[in-house]
């Protein structure tokens, strides 16, 4: 008599605090609940056996119940950094109702000490472990650690993600991964810690087999390559591109896609061409600084050998809108270096600029350094519950500038790019960089971002912020008058700045919050004075 298997509920964890990421407004605006869906659940999913029966809840775009715990033989859960406090919060929830509950995903990976209160811990990819995990379960264990070894992981053996469990009107975008990996040496990333420096990419026909699967369910629309680096292989990319773009014209381009690279993509005509004419149109570049020294002292040498601005603009001159992550709070940062960051998205054109303050993740180069050097604050490695981003909690450690120095420079910036005025005059100017002659100039059918049209889009937008009325009306108006491919795109930014106005006032008034707080602490309480020392004042 066969046994059936048990019943899996896996929960994503809820992000702790609205982020740079979360869009929030944003995706009210165009109609969904979040950005992206849960990949890494789902392909975690697919690795079960057959007779596992799996539901999947995204604690950010639904609620659950006791009676999903009451379903649940064991429950799946974890995430990243920002899901910490939330992952904690499920595994105290699931011990009460007495359900075994498994936990893995990069946090736990870096940090499973704190993850001690799960019955189960499965550490690093899941593909070099998730069968000792299931041996296990079945002969009995209801508690154990699995740890994977380190970068060993066939990716040409991952199964297609279980994307029946996703509920694709609640997300803005689908993501698929490509390869893992990136070949560089960032001294603050913690990528090359989870999953090495020598990129492994799947076959082009497992790539095929997951586009099938989303285009035979129906799917059509932003379709993201969540790769930390996508030409980190080359030659990879080279064979899978070609066919990526030809599987695309054959199905008449349903997918429109975006990916994470870095800069020196912009070396590289043949690849801008390739990406261009599978449909990119949007790319994440990690900048991270414009000052040479403070990228050379991060270990960011590939981006030294270039100016950084042109690089971005031949981006854009292959029709590939680019958004860029910026750092402050490195030991080599100049007085200057607000004025200079400031100047460079300005020149560079880059509207979405991701600009945060220096987080020391757990395991990494940067985090091994600071500790070395007794600069790390202790629990740098609980996420905070309120603000849990590099945004509003960044600085975990002593730096070299005073830190009032550095929020000031991360204020400053802040309050110039996201103005209403300066964010819609780089969107004016993007647009005439933006060369989209090798992409499709159109939407698909069934893509859930043409819901809205472009002028009720802009209108949402700034209804909700009647100050950045006047900017963005024009900008979008300009871009209308020049290209109608190109005012599709300015309509994305502009929904975007629904989240980024509002969002970057938020981290504003939270640094003020802690300037304030230096200067709490620069006053020395006059009962602490030494009488000597208050005679010599006197």
């Amino acid at each position: 008599m066969n046994v059936p298997g048990p019943n899996v509920l896996m929960l994503y964890p809820l992000f702790s605090a609205e982020s740079f990421w979360s869009f929030g407004e944003s995706c009210k605006v165009m109609g969904v609940k979040r950005p992206a869906a849960p990949l890494g659940l789902i392909t975690v999913a697919a690795m079960l056996p057959k007779d596992w029966t799996v539901r999947l809840i995204d604690c950010n775009t639904q609620a659950f119940g006791d009676e999903d715990l009451a379903w649940a033989d064991v429950v799946f859960t974890g995430g990243m950094l920002p899901q910490q406090a939330d992952t904690l919060h499920l595994i105290e929830l699931c011990r009460a109702a007495g359900k075994p509950v498994v936990v893995g995903g990069p946090d736990p990976t870096s940090s499973p000490h704190i993850y001690e209160k799960a019955d189960f811990r499965v550490l690093g990819e899941a593909e070099s472990v998730i069968d000792e995990f299931i041996a296990a379960w079945e002969g009995g264990a209801r508690s154990g650690v699995f740890t994977a070894p380190k970068f060993q992981a066939d990716v040409t053996k991952t199964p297609v993600p279980r994307f029946d469990l996703l509920k694709f009107e609640d997300y803005l975008y689908i993501g698929v991964q490509y390869s893992r990996g990136c070949p560089f040496t960032c001294e603050f990333c913690d990528i090359i810690e989870l999953y090495g420096r020598v990129p492994r990419t799947k076959t082009t026909e497992q790539m095929f087999v997951e586009l099938q699967t989303l285009y035979n369910m129906g799917y059509r629309g932003h379709l993201d390559f969540v790769d930390d680096n996508f030409i980190g292989n080359k030659k990879s990319l080279r064979q899978f591109l070609p066919q990526l773009a030809e599987w695309q014209r054959a199905h008449n381009y349903p997918f429109e896609l975006s990916t994470e690279a870095s800069v020196n993509l912009a070396d590289d005509p043949e690849l801008l061409e390739l990406m261009g004419a599978a449909n990119f149109f949007g790319i994440f570049v990690g900048i991270e600084s414009p000052d040479p020294a403070t990228l050379v002292a991060m270990r960011k040498k590939q981006n030294t050998r270039r100016n950084i601005a042109e690089s971005i603009h031949k981006i854009y001159a292959a029709g590939m809108l680019v958004t860029a992550g910026f750092i402050v709070g490195f030991d080599n940062e100049k007085v200057s270096m607000a004025e200079a960051m400031i100047d460079f998205i300005e020149e560079a054109a880059i509207p979405v600029a991701m600009v945060g303050l220096l987080y020391a993740l757990p395991n990494t180069q940067l985090t091994r350094r600071l500790e070395r050097e007794g600069r790390l604050h202790t629990g740098h490695d609980v996420a905070p519950t309120i603000g849990a981003d590099q945004c509003t909690a960044g600085i975990n450690f002593d730096p070299v500038r005073p830190l009032r120095d550095i929020l000031m420079d991360y204020k400053r910036v802040l309050e110039h790019i996201y103005s209403p005025a300066a964010y819609a005059r780089r969107v004016d100017r993007l647009m005439t960089l933006l060369d989209r002659s090798r992409q499709r100039p159109e939407l698909a059918e069934g893509d859930i971002r043409a819901r809205l049209g472009a002028m009720e889009t802009v209108h949402r937008v700034v209804t909700a912020l009647p100050e950045a009325r006047g900017p963005l009306w024009q900008t979008f108006m300009n871009c209308a008058k020049r290209d109608t491919s190109s005012a599709r795109i300015a309509v994305q930014m502009i929904a975007a700045y629904a989240h980024l106005g509002p969002f970057s006032r938020k981290v504003i008034e939270a640094i003020d919050t802690r300037l304030a707080a230096l200067d709490d602490e620069s006053v020395v309480p006059a009962a602490t004075i030494d009488v000597t020392a208050a005679r010599h004042l006197a």
